[in-house]
């Protein structure tokens, strides 16, 4: 069985093609195809931060509820 890859393990990934694409070392093809993944392992990133961003945004009632939380501004 796979293990998932952590948000870690993903960032590092994209920083690694980030570094390869940046040094142009590469052929024109493994470039695109590193650019696509690094595309990719993006959207990744992107919905795992969203998904933390939405449950930190909720907070457990004294019933074991989720609810919103409800920021105020103090200004």
């Amino acid at each position: 069985m796979t293990e998932k890859a952590s948000f870690e393990d993903k960032l590092g990934q994209l920083e690694k093609i980030v570094t390869q694409l940046e040094s142009g070392n590469q052929p024109l093809e493994s470039a695109l195809t590193e650019f696509q993944k690094g595309v990719g392992l993006t959207k990744d990133l992107q919905g795992i931060l969203k998904q933390a961003e939405d449950t930190l945004a909720k907070v457990i009632d004294d019933d074991g509820q989720l609810t919103d939380l409800e920021l105020t501004n103090n200004d």
